[in-house]
């Protein structure tokens, strides 16, 4: 495990991906394995949300990958490849996968996730104007609402605060209502400022 100072070090103090200054973050690279050195990288809280899939992937973001693609550390070199393969529908991933070249075992680290399979769309949970929820928001509902197994019926106005995601389905929340914890379709609610 290499020390935050030591990545600082490597790094410059800048993302190792897109070569921001903004504030930093020590990131291990999955799947992460106990005395395993080299597997972390220092990189933005922008390129940490989306690879996280906590953010929509924003393609301009990651132009900086016809960059970082060519760093010398396998790490940086792994999260590249995976994040080009999101984009391989766009020319310009696809362009830099063909260049792009890993060693065997490399290779096998970087497809260890399976995250290279998918289509690189991110499903977050967003209110009826499509603006992103997060745990711990306040929405409000738009709508009366019946719910069910219960006598209670939500008023159009109500504020629910500190929803719960749920992490299986993006279109529902959870929250209380009139002390009672209910499930809401997240096209039922506006969030709060």
């Amino acid at each position: 495990m290499k020390t935050e100072a030591e990545l600082k070090d490597r790094s410059g103090n800048k993302c190792e991906l897109c070569e921001s200054t903004g504030p930093l973050k020590v990131y291990e690279v999955p799947p992460v394995a106990a005395n395993e050195a080299d597997k972390e990288i220092y990189i933005c809280e922008t390129c940490l949300d989306q690879i996280e899939k906590r953010q929509e992937l924003d393609s301009n973001h990651w132009q900086c990958l016809t960059t970082s693609m060519w760093s010398e550390i396998p790490a940086v070199q792994v999260v590249a490849w995976r994040m080009l393969n999101r984009f391989r529908q766009e020319s310009w991933a696809a362009d830099n996968l063909e260049m792009m070249y890993l060693d065997d075992e490399l290779m096998e680290f970087a497809k260890a996730t399976g995250d290279h399979t998918g289509d690189g769309s991110v499903e977050l949970h967003k209110d009826s104007n499509g603006n992103i929820l997060t745990a711990g928001d306040t929405v409000t509902l738009i709508k009366d609402l019946d719910v069910k197994g219960s006598s209670l019926n939500a008023k159009i106005g109500t504020a629910v605060r500190n929803i719960r995601l749920d992490p299986n389905n993006v279109e529902y929340i959870e929250g209380k209502v009139d002390g009672q914890m209910i499930v809401i379709l997240t096209k039922y609610v506006k969030k709060q400022g």
